[in-house]
């Protein structure tokens, strides 16, 4: 669907009543309005579909609150969920009266940072492939109020049922850390995976596999083969839509929060990364486990602005839940060939040149894939122009190094908060070609110290029981 002609043809051909009119908003969460087929047309690709934009988080204030869904043609499919036949557009938010696009839409930061990777000279083309975790659980409940507040999660397989009266209990239930991957009848989720997957199929997304994750509870992971920045972030749109309404179909529900359940693995979003120039992969070469030399100046980039994108990349305050020095998580900021202890992991599955490439490790499947995408490409930039070197590698078990030798290896932050305030300390590598603006930024960190403040002023469940009889 390359014309809004062609999408408008397909909506005939599949017999379209409604279009659903789909952009994402600030922090992430998909948004949407629906027209009759009738009021499509070619010209609401070039000039617009007008919507009130005062009640999106971190948007417009009422009075100037009239803004444009300017869809792309390329992003159309048919949703599968609806009962009635319905096309899905998503869309980049622009000015009205100008059509400039609106400098606090993701998606348009987004198709910003491609524009400047072109404008270098370095490369024409980023690649990015996210391997976003997520869980599968049968029934949340949660609550907080000023007096008390409490969650509670299930899951069928989860290792805490193991009594539970399930008439009969079969007993197949996965241990904590256990989950990587063993088959049925202990994974209980295959059929409802592979549903997902060839939902995601249908839709134009390339699926690479799908697997039971490590932790117990129902945790997976789904990997997309990976794409251009845009794309991808569209594709991850799809991607959260498509596992949380499969689910929904079957009865339960899918969170990608980071951590949801203590004492196990949380859910990562581990992202490669490469940059490709006329159809040649520029992180192949000589150095280190095969890299070009941009290629470890790009970690290098990574590394130095890592407590910044700390801020997009794990953006909430469970984030932090996930990323805890002595586990799994990759809280070591350095660079190494195969160690997943490492922020950053240089894959050793393939030698071909067009395989090579860095998989930044912190990120959560919380992030806004726009938005962080964008800032991970603009860290990578940096560290290309200013050739910033990353160090010395490390393939070693950072685990078990001496505390003299593990001291000196730089960790990532260990709250929200810090990492807010390391993104009000650098920034700027974000606001070369307007990729980011300081409007946007301001109100980023402003709106994640309410999140940061509103945790910090609640009193804690496990406060009562280590504070209660003080």
């Amino acid at each position: 669907m390359s014309t809004p002609k062609s999408v408008l043809e397909l909506a005939k051909k599949t017999g379209a009543k409604m279009v659903d009119i789909k952009f994402v908003d600030t922090f992430g969460t998909w948004q949407h309005f629906s027209i009759p087929i009738n009021e499509l047309s070619e010209e609401s690709f070039s000039e617009g579909l007008g919507f009130d934009g005062s009640s999106i988080r971190g948007w417009k204030s009422i009075e100037a609150s009239d803004m444009l869904a300017m869809p792309d043609p390329e992003t159309a499919f048919m949703d599968p969920f609806m009962a009635v036949p319905t096309l899905s557009l998503t869309c980049t938010i622009a000015e009205t009266g100008t059509l400039e696009p609106y400098n606090r839409d993701p998606r348009g930061i987004a198709q910003k940072a491609e524009k400047c990777l072109i404008s270098t000279g370095i490369g024409d083309q980023a690649f990015f492939g996210p391997e976003a975790e997520f869980f599968i659980f049968d029934n949340v409940q949660f609550d907080s109020k000023c007096n008390g507040t409490f969650y509670s999660i299930d899951s069928e397989e989860g290792i805490w049922n193991t009594g539970r009266d399930e008439m009969p209990n079969l007993g197949n239930k996965i241990r904590h850390k256990e989950g990587y991957f063993p088959v049925p009848p202990l994974d209980t989720q295959q059929d409802i995976r592979t549903e997902m997957v060839l939902t995601m199929q249908e839709l134009g997304l390339q699926i690479e596999k799908h697997h039971h994750e490590v932790a117990t509870g129902g945790q997976a992971e789904i990997d997309i083969r990976f794409d251009t920045l845009v794309k991808m972030a569209d594709h991850m749109m799809v991607y959260k839509y498509v596992l949380k309404n499969v689910a929904k179909k079957h009865g339960k529900t899918v969170t990608l929060m980071p951590k949801p359940l203590f004492g196990d693995n949380g859910s990562g979003m581990h992202t490669h990364q490469s940059l490709w120039k006329k159809g040649k992969p520029l992180f192949a070469g000589n150095e280190y486990a095969g890299l070009s030399k941009m290629a470890l100046y790009y970690a290098g980039g990574l590394l130095k602005h890592a407590h910044a994108l700390c801020a997009f990349c794990s953006p909430t305050t469970n984030s932090y839940k996930r990323l805890v020095p002595g586990f799994e998580a990759p809280v070591n900021l350095a660079y190494s060939s195969r160690n997943r202890s490492a922020a950053i992991r240089i894959p050793t599955y393939s030698d071909n040149p067009k395989a090579k490439r860095l998989e930044y490790r912190p990120p959560d499947p919380a992030a806004n894939p726009y938005i962080a995408f964008a800032a991970l490409l603009m860290a990578g930039l940096d560290g290309v122009l200013n050739k910033i070197d990353p160090g010395e590698p490390i393939d070693k078990n950072m685990y078990e190094l001496p505390p003299e030798e593990h001291a000196k290896i730089p960790q990532i932050l260990g709250s929200l908060d810090a990492a807010i305030n390391a993104l009000e300390k650098d920034h700027q590598f974000l606001l070369k070609s307007d990729v980011f603006t300081e409007d946007f930024i301001e109100m980023w960190i402003s709106a994640k110290r309410k999140e940061h403040d509103a945790i910090r002023l609640r009193p804690h469940p496990y406060e009562f029981f280590l504070y209660y009889d003080v």
